[in-house]
């Protein structure tokens, strides 16, 4: 059997996800797969349905006029996705986001760019108020298609410890 699946009954399994507290390593890096080429539809479609009104980000014509020249994708949209890639490595067992800090957007990212996102493990405690979880800190770092880091944040995550939560069920 390879790894990520149990088997639930003879003959019958499930893909597994994530890491519980005891997974994580200070100092291991995972590195999230695959990219996600990020298209004006997505930018646009994120941009508009979060009210977000400059026009940097859906108005070619205004675009043309900034030192890009052209649409940026919209930086939440770029820490949703960075966020959503790192799921399956890092908080697919959480019982809950406790924080994102130092948000940088370092480089500008554009529609039809590729971004692609790593993360570190900074700091992994036990809960002192909750035996069967463990609080880990990871900093995520997002590039584009020619390695140039768009994005960093840190996100402080409550995990289960193993035998502990729903997350295999």
């Amino acid at each position: 059997m390879r790894d990520g699946v149990i088997e639930v009954s003879p003959g019958r399994f499930r893909e597994t996800f994530g890491r519980y507290f005891e997974d994580f390593e200070v100092g291991h890096i995972y590195e999230h797969r695959p990219g996600r080429t990020i298209t004006d539809t997505d930018n646009v479609h994120f941009t508009l349905l979060t009210m977000n009104t400059h026009p940097a980000h859906f108005d070619y014509e205004f675009a043309k006029n900034t030192e890009f020249k052209k649409p940026l994708v919209c930086s939440p949209l770029t820490v949703a996705l960075m966020v959503g890639m790192s799921v399956s490595d890092t908080s697919q067992k959480a019982v809950a986001n406790l924080g994102w800090d130092k948000i940088r957007l370092s480089h500008p990212l554009f529609p039809g760019d590729t971004l692609y996102a790593e993360s570190e493990v900074l700091d992994k405690r036990e809960s002192s108020s909750r035996p069967e979880q463990g609080i880990v800190t990871v900093k995520t770092i997002g590039k584009n298609q020619d390695g140039k880091i768009v994005c960093t944040f840190e996100r402080t995550m409550l995990i289960w410890k193993r035998g502990f939560g729903g997350a295999d069920d």
